[in-house]
């Protein structure tokens, strides 16, 4: 099974997802175009997501970070009038700092989070999209800036103008995203930004002639007119999408077999570019992100 993740949508899911399928059955290709280097260290805040919630260590209150982490280095710098892009936790830091020794000696990101899985006794399969450096920018009256500054920096409160990734051109699949995908015919693309979280992965090269290939079910994160959480609304709308779940799937195109939408959803039935399936994709708890992801796993299982 294959998870394309950003953000904190998908990783809800994929909670679920393991109350039905074993984790070294699980494959995450994780979006690495909000990366970003705050006090030195490397971050890759959607790739550390999965890595703790594999690790049974994700803060599930907030969906990013490491529970029960102190920050006591964040609140030493501030005292120095030194304010990091990122808070990070202690323990979230040593994470970076490991990744970023193993890098500044040659290694990968995908080596480098292959070790750190490793030492974290995961059993999944996280692969960054790409090694290449890639960067989420967001037009806005107020200048270019990335997307970390738009969202955590500025609170994601400037009119967007447009989205591009910077690098992409130049960036592809890993030979380890390659692998897996040449291995797995089922694809889910979770309940993550469209744009953001899902649209570097997308625009890999040659990746959605791949994705073409493959059983494909997308799980919209807009419900009516609104984003479930986070700027996902502002940003298609920068993108020429209309925000709705009709949107997601065109922003998506035709790699797409199904797209599952809320059932409070008033989505047109007559009017989607794709096989659409209503269910209750809110996942306000364990029980309820596992039945999301058990009646996902059926639906694959009806694609021809």
């Amino acid at each position: 099974m294959i998870v394309l993740s950003g953000g904190t949508g998908t990783p809800k899911l994929i909670q679920g997802l393991r109350k039905v399928v074993p984790d070294e059955e699980i494959t995450v290709i994780v979006n690495t175009a909000e990366d970003i280097t705050v006090s030195g260290n490397f971050v890759s805040p959607d790739v550390d997501t999965v890595l703790y919630l594999f690790s049974g260590t994700l803060d599930t209150s907030k969906w990013w970070g490491i529970e029960n982490d102190t920050f006591h280095t964040n609140k030493a710098l501030q005292k120095l009038g030194f304010n990091e892009k990122l808070m990070l936790g202690d323990a979230d830091r040593a994470t970076c700092i490991f990744r970023t020794e193993l890098m500044r000696k040659g290694a990968s990101l995908t080596a480098a989070m292959q070790q750190l899985s490793t030492r974290l006794g995961i059993k999944a399969s996280i692969l960054p999209m790409c090694d290449e450096k890639v960067d989420t920018m967001v037009n806005t009256p107020h200048g270019c800036m990335h997307f970390q500054d738009f969202w955590v920096g500025a609170h994601g409160e400037p009119e967007v103008l447009d989205v591009k990734i910077s690098g992409i051109e130049k960036a592809k699949p890993t030979k380890e995203v390659l692998a897996a995908l040449e291995y797995e015919d089922n694809v889910i693309i979770g309940p993550s930004n469209p744009i953001t979280s899902i649209g570097p992965i997308l625009a890999l090269k040659g990746m959605r002639d791949i994705l073409n290939k493959k059983k494909v079910l997308a799980i919209s994160p807009i419900i009516g007119n609104a984003p479930v959480s986070g700027p996902a609304g502002k940003l298609m709308k920068a993108c020429g999408f209309h925000v709705s779940s009709k949107g997601v799937a065109e922003c998506y195109g035709d790699i797409l077999d199904v797209m599952v939408i809320d059932e409070r959803d008033d989505a047109d039935e007559n009017d989607f570019p794709v096989r659409k399936v209503r269910c209750d994709t809110m996942m306000t708890s364990v029980e309820k992100s596992k039945a999301l992801a058990q009646h996902v796993i059926g639906l694959l299982g009806d694609i021809r």
